[in-house]
């Protein structure tokens, strides 16, 4: 046996070795965030107020960019379409069920320029801070494929509750006084 085959089969071996650890890790992850579920359907009667076509990036941990989180559907990378309606948000992704994002889930909506797997000029992505089962907040990274973000961003962000408007639904007034 040569030198030459001898490290032939030494790179095989590790590049074996490194998938192998790939997959194990992707599993491990799939399991922890198995408990996290995105909304899917859309509500009957939302009326679309503006549609852009998007490649879908990534969801990661609240402030985290770096920290990638398996949320079915939404694990894998994906063109499709967003649609914001009167209601929330729509996020039809191709091989997907519909995940839509009720503007009682929405935490807040703004631009981006990093988060796993891509990094883009200045402001080249829209962040959308959401609130997933359970009441962990996520942010979902999108990228429109047709155009300046700004009007979108601007849509979405008429759409998340002002703060302490939550408190207001979470906790009614039982009309009790101290």
């Amino acid at each position: 046996m040569s030198a030459r085959d001898i490290a032939v089969a030494i790179t095989i071996g590790a590049a074996i070795l490194v998938l192998i650890v790939m997959f194990t890790a992707w599993r491990r992850r799939l399991r922890r965030d198995s408990g996290l579920t995105a909304p899917l359907g859309v509500p009957e009667h939302a009326e679309v107020l503006d549609r852009h076509e998007v490649l879908y990036v990534s969801t990661t941990k609240h402030d985290q960019p770096l920290e990638r989180l398996a949320i079915h559907p939404l694990a894998y990378r994906a063109r499709g379409e967003v649609a914001v309606t009167d209601r929330g948000l729509a996020l039809c992704l191709d091989g997907a069920p519909t995940v839509f994002l009720a503007s009682s889930r929405l935490e807040s909506v703004g631009r981006a320029t990093v988060t796993i797997d891509r990094v883009v000029e200045p402001g080249g992505l829209v962040r959308v801070a959401w609130e997933v089962d359970g009441g962990t907040i996520v942010d979902s990274y999108l990228r429109l494929t047709d155009g300046d973000p700004k009007n979108f961003i601007s849509e979405l962000q008429r759409l998340v509750p002002a703060p302490g408007a939550r408190d207001d639904i979470a906790t009614p007034d039982t009309g009790a006084t101290s």
